[in-house]
């Protein structure tokens, strides 16, 4: 079934070799500035997960989702899932395909702590940091919790068929959790396809195993206080602990910035699903307010 699907299913973006391997890059728009999606840990394939809001902020902007290794149609990597790699990767994968910054990137969950490190890294190549319920390397300590892990048994899902076989079983609970409509028939059924090739494979496990490794390489770093950051969070109907909440950390996180902005929207953590309409219009709002007036002056 993988070998028929993957002849039938094929790329929607380009490939571009990055360590002899091919590395899946999807564009869309042809706007002034060019925003990189970056995916959360476990999104099967990012270019479809992300398509409901590419399809809004194409409309004004250049759109990037660099899917990496392990991701979509990108390859399996024997290099090892840190901070350092992955953020090389993508770098790669975007000069060879020659998309130039500076960059706005745009992190769901898990990379936000990449998107900080791409950010003090090379703060020559972002022009501004605009988070989804990001995950930021202060968090852990913040809330006084460990990272997520995913047992290495999760590996064998995907070669084994056992992915597929959940699938089969409970199609959805591997789908995004939008109103009917929002994503196409042809993108779920990709979406499905690719989550039985790629399902928890070896790099995604080994992400998660190298979570706290990577939140500790970047414990120290903190956003740029010139760099504009607009983060997207989600109402939380729960009690905070101490006084704290998802809330309290994120503004904590941009006190130092000098062009922040803290959105709460109802939803879920990967609220591109639902919120992707309004969370186009705040972006291109952002992107006036706080960078292209900025660059005029």
């Amino acid at each position: 079934m993988t070998a028929v699907e993957k002849k039938k299913y094929t790329p929607v973006g380009q490939l571009v070799e990055v360590d002899d391997r091919d590395i899946h890059v999807y564009t869309k728009g042809n706007g002034e500035n060019t925003i990189l999606l970056l995916s959360g840990l476990g999104a099967a394939a990012p270019a479809l997960d992300f398509e409901p809001l590419v399809n809004e902020l194409s409309k004004n902007n250049k759109v990037v989702v660099v899917e990496p290794f392990g991701y979509g149609w990108s390859d399996i990597t024997n290099k090892k899932r840190t901070v350092e790699n992955i953020v090389r990767e993508i770098r790669e994968a975007l000069q060879k395909s020659d998309i130039k910054g500076p960059y706005i990137l745009m992190p769901h969950s898990v990379s936000g702590v990449y998107s900080m490190y791409y950010a003090n890294k090379y703060p020559d190549e972002v022009k501004a940091i605009i988070g989804i319920d990001p995950t930021l390397p202060k968090a852990l300590d913040y809330f006084k919790e460990e990272a997520p892990n995913i047992p290495s048994l999760m590996s064998v899902l995907a070669p084994s068929g056992l992915a597929r076989l959940a699938l089969l079983t409970s199609p959805n609970q591997y789908l995004p959790l939008a109103e009917e409509g929002t994503y196409t028939a042809k993108n779920l059924k990709i979406t499905k396809a690719i989550s039985s090739w790629k399902g928890y494979n070896k790099n995604v496990i080994d992400e998660a195993k190298e979570l706290n490794n990577n939140i500790n390489k970047t414990l120290d770093m903190s956003f740029p206080s010139k760099m504009p950051v607009m983060i997207f969070t989600r109402k939380i109907d729960k009690e905070a602990k101490e006084g704290k909440s998802n809330i309290t950390f994120y503004q904590n996180q941009l006190s130092h910035v000098s062009s922040p902005k803290l959105v709460v929207l109802q939803g879920h953590h990967y609220l591109h699903w639902t919120k992707y309409g309004e969370m186009s219009k705040y972006v291109n709002d952002f992107i006036d307010i706080s960078i292209n007036s900025s660059i005029k002056k």
